[in-house]
């Protein structure tokens, strides 16, 4: 019952207006545009590794509880930053080659990027203070 109604929903999307002309049904927040989902290698290459701007990758996988609270906290802080940073989403399931590239060996890893460098890293949940400070240190302030 709740996939039909989720799927009505999606059907009934406007096929113009704001939300059509963004080629997508979510909103285009400052914080969604700064946080995405890693595709596969070539993506993580383009948009992380040649990224202009410091990335934050998190490593997390579905079945993670920490990742399922780590996750969101560090979206929330990334959108705060408006765009001064980037946050990537890798899920280690679906990207092992890049896990075993970035050597994650636990889940919630992250990673934080400069020029295609890991700069720093933890692994594990942190709270926000401690998210704050990572951010900070990555982009300088």
């Amino acid at each position: 019952m709740a996939q039909r109604l989720a799927l009505q929903r999606l059907l009934a999307l406007p096929t113009r207006g704001p939300l059509a002309s963004h080629g997508r049904a979510f909103g285009t927040s400052a914080g969604r545009r700064s946080t995405f989902n890693v595709q596969d290698g070539s993506d993580f290459q383009d948009r992380v590794v040649n990224s202009p701007k410091p990335v934050v990758v998190d490593f997390h996988a579905q079945w993670c509880g920490p990742c399922k609270i780590l996750g969101p906290r560090l979206e929330k802080l990334v959108a705060k930053l408006d765009g001064k940073v980037l946050m990537a989403k890798v899920d280690i399931d679906d990207h092992t080659d890049l896990a075993i590239e970035y050597e994650v060996s636990a889940v919630p890893t992250v990673l934080a990027m400069k020029n295609g460098d890991v700069v720093d890293k933890f692994v594990g949940i942190k709270d926000e203070d401690q998210l704050e400070a990572f951010l900070k240190k990555l982009i300088g302030a």
